[in-house]
Parts: C-alpha cells; sequence; structure tokens
C-alpha cells in the first residue's frame, strides 16, 4: 500500500495573511532537510528542539508563541510537534534543546501538550516510506503579555485565540524523510 497522498495545504495559507518578521536559526535551513538531531527518538533522532532567534517583530508585541507543524501527518488534522507559550517580549532567541521536558523555557512560559502527548518538543517522526513531510517552525508576536490559555488545552484552542491576538508570524520550514 503506497503512502502517497497529495500534499496537504501549508497552514498559514488558509488564514489571513499577516506581517512577518525575521527567523533565523543556526540548526534549520528554510527548505531544507531537518538533521536527525532534530528528529524523534522513534525513529533514531535526538528529540531536541533546534535553536531559534527572532527579530523585526512590531513595536507592540508583548509576547511570543513559538510552534511546529506537520501539515503532511497522515491525521486529517495534520501533527503538533511544539507549542511553547508566553515567552516575554524581552525573548529573541530560544537554545537548542529549550524545548524539552527539564525546562529552559523562561520563566512564565510554558508547554502544550503535543501530539505526542508530551509538554515538551516532539521531533520528526513521519512514517517510513512516507514522502517527506514538511515541518513548519513558527514564532508568533503576540499583542497580549500571556494567552489566556493553560497548559492543558489542545494546540488548537492556542491556535484559536492566536487568530486574535498574533501582529505578526515568523515561519522556517524544514522537511524530513523516514526512508
Amino acid at each position: 500500500m503506497s503512502l502517497e497522498r497529495p500534499l496537504a495545504p501549508d497552514p498559514y495559507d488558509l488564514l489571513p495573511p499577516l506581517p512577518s518578521f525575521a527567523l533565523t536559526s543556526a540548526d534549520l535551513q528554510d527548505g531544507k532537510p531537518l538533521e536527525d538531531t532534530f528528529a524523534h527518538d522513534s525513529v533514531g533522532g535526538q528529540n531536541l528542539s533546534p535553536q531559534l532567534s527572532w527579530s523585526g517583530f512590531p513595536a507592540g508585541t508583548r509576547s511570543f508563541v513559538v510552534t511546529c507543524f506537520d501539515p503532511d501527518a497522515p491525521t486529517g488534522s495534520g501533527f503538533w510537534h511544539w507549542v511553547a507559550v508566553n515567552l516575554p517580549a524581552s525573548v529573541t532567541e530560544l537554545a537548542r534543546g529549550a524545548g524539552s521536558t527539564e525546562g529552559g523555557l523562561p520563566e512564565g512560559a510554558f508547554h502544550i501538550r503535543n501530539d505526542y502527548g508530551t509538554l515538551s518538543y516532539g521531533g520528526a517522526a513521519p512514517p517510513a516510506g512516507d514522502r517527506e513531510h514538511r515541518y513548519v517552525f513558527a514564532v508568533h508576536a503576540v499583542d497580549a503579555d500571556v494567552l489566556d490559555v493553560t497548559w492543558d488545552v489542545s494546540p488548537a484552542v492556542v491556535g484559536f485565540n492566536l487568530a486574535f491576538h498574533t501582529l505578526a508570524r515568523a515561519t522556517l520550514r524544514s522537511t524530513y524523510r523516514v526512508s
């Protein structure tokens, strides 16, 4: 049985357009494959979140939300790999591994449960033999000090809140495939 299917739309193409700002990474290149370091341990990776830095966001930014989403997961709803909310506006970088369960996020920020069921970053792990999956890393500049969410909401609830509070968004898109 072939797992080949049409590419899912990029999730941010389906939302109203927003201004952008700069998102860079010492670990990722836009449009290039992820290193195994950032893949899930179930496929032989190290399950570390990549380093991310951002700049040029709007002056009214009061906090940030960082996400990673795979629109190509064979689920009908994609797969959320990372949702970190309430990063203070003074934070403009996350170090490699900041998405771990042992901390790494600044005080007041926290993880939302990803689709693996963990409160952390969960690396890429597309089904073996499936086509290359896209991983959309996004930093959302938010107009509130905190989103009114708790750690136990779904990523969809965070996305719903972001629809009303995002001033600008920066993205990097990487890929990963398991042979």
